[in-house]
């Protein structure tokens, strides 16, 4: 049993699964762009679509590029699909003690959400929103400031070593949720479990008492 006083989730791997669409998306994009080797791209999990768009092609216009790419890939929902135990977690829980945290856009967050049949939050925060993406612990911050919480008072829910590394560094407790990384990927994360299936979170005053079965 764990206490906290707020959850901040990422959406992509932790929420949703959209790998379908995320790989589809990306290598449509790089074929587009002349990117070497297209049809066999793998993008970084867990890092904002403006700096993939950097990476691969730092000479063009990077919000253009970004733009195409949100486009791709708000079109291409065939595949997206709610991940075990995550509808009934997050309706179980008051909507003043969860947010988001996500390195998707704004638009394709919202996208995302509707077409999965999921509760759009009350507090969000998306790659568009702050200056700085995971790893780098500003997104997770500005969650935690969303709650009216410091960022030791929430426990980050993730399944990229990215966004643990970014929870860590926000002051976090992080929760790994394995699917799209190893465990010894996740090893930064204070505990790891296999899904969000039979996780049951209760409110307990003006916390929340977290009963969850980890694997480490």
């Amino acid at each position: 049993m764990v206490e906290t006083k707020g959850l901040l989730f990422d959406m992509d791997g932790v929420l949703i699964s959209s790998i379908g669409s995320v790989r589809r998306s990306w290598r449509k994009w790089a074929k587009m762009y002349g990117v070497p080797d297209a049809e066999n791209y793998e993008i970084p999990h867990g890092m904002r679509a403006i700096e993939i768009v950097k990476s691969l092609r730092p000479e063009i216009d990077a919000q253009a590029g970004l733009r195409v790419i949100e486009d791709i890939e708000v079109e291409d929902t065939a595949d997206l699909k709610v991940l075990p135990g995550v509808k009934r977690l997050l309706e179980s829980l008051p909507a003043d003690m969860w947010a988001i945290v996500t390195s998707a856009t704004h638009r394709l967050t919202v996208e995302r959400l509707k077409v999965a049949g999921l509760p759009l939050p009350e507090r969000l925060i998306s790659a568009d929103m702050v200056e700085r993406g995971k790893p780098h612990p500003e997104p997770y911050r500005r969650g935690a400031e969303l709650l009216g919480l410091r960022p030791d008072e929430c426990i980050v829910v993730e399944d990229a070593p990215s966004g643990v590394g970014a929870g860590k560094a926000a002051g976090s407790r992080v929760l790994g949720v394995l699917g799209t990384h190893t465990l010894e990927e996740l090893r930064e994360a204070d505990w790891v479990v296999d899904s969000l299936e039979g996780q049951v979170v209760m409110v307990k005053g003006d916390g929340l008492e977290l009963r969850f079965t980890a694997v480490r």
